[in-house]
């Protein structure tokens, strides 16, 4: 489930018996956001010396770095390569932010590959150590997070379990309330979402459809 303060709350008075998982999603999610957090401020405050550790003097360097920082290393292409290396090689926050990102990462590897509470627990907390050291304030923060909901981690590190699956399903049904402005009724919103969501096979053809196709902005009449 999600690491909000207010989900936890809800599982835990609703279902009070229930092992809450956190799922790595989630987890993820809040390590990405603390490192956009320290690169955002350091180019608030110096960006000069960003642009000269990774060599990009135009806007379109920035976002390079921005997108590889964001992305899985085996999917780089070779100019994000190239800024990455020289951002690794310097001494930004924004380096340091992004070791700490991959290294949360590893840490969830790791427990995949022992399925092991007691390593997934040991490396965890390497990992928040050196994060409550790490003088950036975002993962800082991030670390308390994670402390106090620790077992849930774990468990989530363990079980592979996770509602991204859900957060799509939620990110589509809100795109088809927002292009309807609201639906008049919870009915005809249910309805919508099986429509949408079901793959429903065998329903009646679409009435909007043209009758016979389109060709140059006219109709084609077939005879």
């Amino acid at each position: 489930m999600d690491t909000s303060a207010a989900y936890t709350k809800g599982a835990t008075q609703a279902l009070p018996k229930a092992s809450i998982s956190y799922d790595r999603f989630h987890v993820i999610a809040l390590a990405n956001e603390a490192m956009d957090a320290v690169r955002r401020d350091e180019m608030r405050t110096s960006a000069v010396a960003v642009r000269e550790a990774v060599g990009a003097d135009d806007r379109k360097g920035i976002k390079r770095l921005f997108w590889a920082m964001r992305k899985n290393p085996e999917n780089w292409n070779r100019k994000q390569i190239d800024t990455m290396h020289w951002q690794q090689r310097s001494n930004l926050k924004s380096a340091r932010a992004w070791r700490l990102k991959q290294g949360l990462r590893g840490v969830y590897a790791q427990a995949v590959a022992s399925n092991d509470e007691t390593t997934a627990r040991l490396e965890l907390r390497a990992w928040l150590s050196w994060a409550r050291r790490c003088r950036l304030e975002p993962f800082k923060r991030l670390a308390l997070t994670l402390a106090e909901r620790f077992d849930g981690v774990v468990r989530g590190m363990l079980d592979g379990r996770s509602n991204a699956f859900v957060e799509a399903m939620n990110g589509l049904l809100q795109q088809t309330k927002t292009a309807a402005r609201g639906f008049r009724t919870t009915e005809n919103f249910i309805a919508i979402a099986y429509l949408r969501m079901s793959k429903l096979k065998h329903l009646p053809d679409n009435p909007l459809v043209p009758a016979v196709p389109r060709s140059l902005g006219g109709y084609v009449h077939q005879i």
